[in-house]
């Protein structure tokens, strides 16, 4: 049988009590508040699968959803306390996302397949929070497509360690894959075949896909982030529309993976128009209070036109109701109060970032030497790059984001995330295979407090879930630095 700790992420705090195990047993039932029959349902459907019995929904279930809107304003909507007795399981938190991250803690403690022995959850008290609000998870679409039921598959994963936030990369220099409103050559042109690399990943979303997706996540307390690259990364956009070029002039379509040679120019008010629109109808289309701006590798921008460019794009997503995500490049330039730089690279210190996070500035933390879910695991990865080095589960578990900058301390942080480029991927089983079980030690670094945290432990627990996996049909990276169950 399970122990009540043997999940990912570890819970903050976990209470034991081996007289308490409650036998889930036939006629047993579901209670829970309207506000939450969404995530009584889903729970009650996992106790169907796992003993085979009904699990109907009643006011006197022995398994109890509560929301209690009188927990102290300073704990997270995320938090939740799980009471597992012998008469009864009660799962308690102030909003609908503590309920669901309870759910996640219950589904570890369940089976993930039907048994036919009998169905146990150990006894004791779980209360638990994370650490940081924003945990997430980063996939590139503009150099391979996935389409919507592959994010929707990736998403459902990604949700049982509690991740919390989706960024898609919607737009690069090999394709564009969101459909914009009054632009439609973007896609017709470059989401459209030959596009990604290689010529290998067409496809792009449709508006209405895309707002699916948006209301998919929300179901599963999952925020997409969208990001549109600027004022770099924008070859697939000068392919479509050559008048975003600084001479007019039509440029090739690229399907390499070189970086660095594209630009808006920063004196066309073309330039603006377009930006706008897009920021604009982004924005419309996404719920979530953030917009990804990109920011990165602009090489052939020079600097001055860099800072203009920003100065006059940065403000816009405030303009439309989001806050501004950029890569940390753009810390150089003076950033608008609430935007959020994203430290990637592998250097040991930033002085842009370091002194955006003192002048209040929250950060998130994705160095790619201990984040990056697209560099291989050792020399042998048949996928993956490693320009930031072999990224093994020990080494992405190894770190803590709160010493990887000086100047940028727990307090500066807004989260963490796990970038995954596509440059080398080709289908779901591939982003699967990359992103586990790496993305679980994120995951565990972005919820659990780093002193409870260690190695050892996490590898265990881990071990535990190889089975979950395979259940799932998830494509996992066995690696032989685990020893699966």
């Amino acid at each position: 049988m399970r122990q009540l700790g043997d999940v990912i992420p570890l819970p903050v705090s976990v209470r034991p009590d081996a007289t308490a195990d409650f036998r889930v047993t036939a006629g047993v039932s579901v209670s829970a508040a309207p506000a939450a029959a969404a995530v009584a349902d889903e729970l009650a459907g996992l106790l169907r699968r796992v003993t085979g019995f009904p699990v109907p929904r009643d006011e006197d279930g022995a398994i109890r959803l509560r929301l209690d809107e009188t927990v102290d304003e300073a704990k997270s909507p995320e938090s939740y306390r799980l009471d597992i007795a012998a008469d009864g399981v009660t799962l308690s938190a102030p909003a609908a996302q503590g309920l669901f991250a309870g759910l996640q803690t219950l589904r570890q403690l369940l089976p993930e397949t039907a048994v036919q022995v009998e169905v146990v959850l150990p006894g004791g008290r779980i209360e638990d929070e994370p650490r940081f609000a924003y945990r997430g998870t980063m996939l590139d679409l503009a150099r391979h497509f996935y389409g919507p039921a592959d994010i929707r598959s990736y998403i459902d994963t990604i949700a049982q360690f509690k991740i919390n936030h989706l960024h898609l990369h919607l737009t690069d220099d090999q394709g564009w894959r969101l459909e914009i409103e009054g632009w439609p050559r973007l896609t017709e042109v470059s989401g459209g075949e030959g596009t990604g690399i290689d010529g290998q990943g067409p496809g792009f979303l449709t508006a209405r896909e895309y707002a699916d997706l948006v209301a998919y996540g929300e179901t599963r307390f999952v925020t997409i982030v969208p990001e549109i690259d600027l004022p770099g990364h924008v070859n697939a956009a000068q392919v479509a529309y050559p008048e975003l070029t600084c001479d007019g002039e039509p440029v090739q379509p690229r399907t390499d993976a070189e970086v660095g040679y594209s630009s808006l120019c920063a004196d066309k008010e073309e330039t603006y128009a377009f930006v706008e629109d897009v920021i604009r109808v982004v924005a419309g289309l996404t719920s979530g209070p953030f917009l990804h701006i990109g920011g990165d590798e602009a090489l052939s921008t020079t600097a001055e036109d860099y800072r203009t460019f920003m100065t006059r794009v940065l403000p816009l997503a405030g303009k439309y109701g989001k806050r501004a995500i950029g890569w940390h490049e753009m810390a150089a330039v003076e950033l608008p109060p609430s935007a959020v730089p994203q430290y990637w690279r592998i250097e040991p210190a930033d002085d842009g970032v370091a002194r955006a996070a003192e002048s209040g500035h929250q950060v998130i933390m994705s160095p790619a030497d201990r984040s990056y879910l697209d560099m291989k695991y050792d020399e042998s990865s048949p996928l993956g790059l490693d320009w930031a080095g072999l990224l093994g589960v020990e080494r992405s578990y190894e770190w803590d984001p709160a010493d990887r900058l000086p100047g940028v301390g727990e307090e500066s942080l807004l989260g963490v995330e796990a970038p995954l480029w596509s440059e080398t991927l080709r289908s779901l089983a591939d982003v699967e295979y990359m992103a586990f079980p790496r993305l679980a030690a994120i995951a565990e670094i972005g919820w659990t407090p780093r002193a409870d945290r260690s190695w050892p432990s996490f590898r265990s627990r881990l071990a535990e879930f190889g089975p979950r996996f395979a259940a799932q049909g998830v494509n996992f990276h066995r690696s032989p630095e685990i020893d699966w169950k």
